[in-house]
């Protein structure tokens, strides 16, 4: 082979090795895909725990939920030692975020203050925001 072929060839070979390595990257920022099957059954679990007239429920459902959340975001691989960290490097993962967020806040809020109580209604909309959440990252 004279040397203008064999450069192509290199050329090539670089070019597709650099391809290939950029896939890998954003693949591993992505993170692995999720055991939908194992979110879509603990998810349904949280649902059915939603009980309107057992308020204990109500909270057990949202720390649930942010629980499985941040599990999901561990899994795909996102940077950040507190799960507030490793929302906001999914940012632009979300559909809605500020639903998320609030959602999150109201865990928060549970988790924190002992006299924290929710209603039915605000766990079933943090609810729904959890699920959106746990379908923006693929898990369900």
């Amino acid at each position: 082979m004279d040397s203008p072929a064999i450069s192509f060839l290199l050329a090539g070979v670089v070019l597709v090795s650099l391809v290939g390595v950029i896939y890998l990257m954003i693949g591993m920022k992505a993170g692995a895909r999720l055991a939908v099957e194992k979110y879509q059954s603990r998810w349904m679990a949280i649902e059915s725990s939603l009980d309107r007239h057992n308020p204990s429920s109500w909270t057990l459902a949202v720390l649930e939920a942010d629980k499985l959340l941040d599990k999901a975001l561990r899994e795909r691989n996102f940077r950040g030692n507190t799960m507030g960290e490793r929302m906001k490097s999914a940012q632009k993962v979300w559909k809605n975020a500020n639903h998320i967020w609030t959602a999150h806040k109201i865990r928060n809020q549970l988790a924190h203050d002992t006299d924290a109580d929710i209603s039915y209604d605000t766990a079933a909309r943090s609810l729904v925001a959890f699920k959106q959440g746990l379908k923006d990252l693929g898990a369900i």
